[in-house]
């Protein structure tokens, strides 16, 4: 998998806020639901492969236990709903709820 967000890999990425972070990825999640629903596997899989990006960027990049933790055990569910056996039992809607919030508090605090 190449670097798609190089400028953020960089050093950049560790300078957004956690719920900015958390928006991003969001971002990226949601384009890959949205190409899966539209039937074009390669697009969604480049949107995953994005937010698979951007979500090791933020373990890499943020030293708190919580959010470690949280995102960590995110991208175990995340990985399963679209390459397993959806042990999880996660659902689109349930991605588009659980990134709804970090995109609202992302806003409002721009």
């Amino acid at each position: 998998m190449s670097c798609q967000h190089k400028d953020l890999s960089a050093g950049r990425w560790s300078q957004l806020l956690f719920i900015e972070q958390m928006a991003n990825i969001g971002s990226e999640v949601e384009r890959a639901l949205n190409w899966r629903i539209k039937k074009n596997a390669d697009y969604a899989q480049k949107a995953f492969e994005r937010a698979l990006e951007l979500i090791d960027l933020t373990l890499e990049s943020d030293k708190n236990y919580a959010h470690l933790k949280e995102i960590a055990r995110m991208r175990e569910a995340i990985v399963d709903y679209f390459f397993g056996t959806n042990q999880f039992m996660s659902s689109e809607s349930s991605w588009r709820n659980y990134f709804m919030p970090f995109t609202y508090a992302s806003r409002r605090n721009h």
